[in-house]
């Protein structure tokens, strides 16, 4: 059998992106009235002793407080027939805030077909944070579309790239689900033939992926 080295640009593609986003909350009431005091009165007994009457605001309850364990959201099947020959135990990205951002990476070569999956959860503090990332994610995109049933809102998009005359195509699909995303990252290579699979089975598996993800991360709710 010949053998067909890897290019450069396979063997080390992961950056794993932390992402931090936080929320703060002030109290505030008007201010307190001071009775006027005479000249005989202790000034210690001055100040007035009543309690705000403003309603106290209290922290908005999040649908999800920490990531899932992102090497456990997919099952063995379908990571077996997305990355053939790949371990389903799954690599976890090292990551500055694990109840933030959590990644796990599964890659593996088959005979002459690479497949490369990652899968990634994002908490952030609020519904409205989530729905800005994922609106900025979306501006920075081009082509693609929407994918109906995922979450609130989902995308996918996929794109060829070409280097060292190997063609890669790789699919990405980003849900958002309450105040997380789910962010999926899918892509292939056949060294024998310096083709790329099809846009189809790209995306295709792509959106499997991110549907068991969701499920995966709404089993963590409450």
């Amino acid at each position: 059998m010949r053998s067909f080295p890897l290019p450069i640009a396979l063997t080390a593609r992961l950056s794993p992106v932390v992402v931090l986003a936080a929320a703060g909350w002030a109290l505030s009431s008007g201010p307190l009235a001071t009775p006027e005091a005479s000249e005989d009165e202790p000034t210690g007994k001055t100040a007035s002793q009543q309690s705000p009457t403003a309603p106290s605001e209290t922290q908005a309850v999040k649908t999800y407080a920490a990531s899932p364990e992102p090497c456990a959201s997919l099952s063995a099947k379908t990571l077996k027939s997305l990355v053939p020959g790949a371990k389903t135990a799954g690599k976890e990205i090292p990551s500055t805030d694990s109840d933030l951002r959590r990644t796990c990476s599964w890659n593996a070569l088959k005979g002459y077909d690479y497949r490369w999956l990652d899968v990634s959860f994002e908490v952030l503090a609020s519904d409205e944070a989530a729905e800005k990332s994922y609106d900025g994610r979306l501006a920075e995109k081009s082509g693609g579309g929407a994918v109906p049933g995922l979450g609130d809102a989902a995308y996918s998009v996929v794109n060829l790239t070409t280097e060292d005359k190997q063609d890669t195509r790789e699919g990405v699909v980003v849900a958002r689900a309450a105040n997380a995303l789910v962010i999926v990252t899918y892509n292939g290579s056949d060294f024998e033939s310096k083709k790329a699979p099809s846009t189809e089975e790209i995306n295709k598996g792509a959106i499997k992926a991110a549907k068991e993800a969701v499920a995966a991360l709404q089993k963590t709710q409450g």
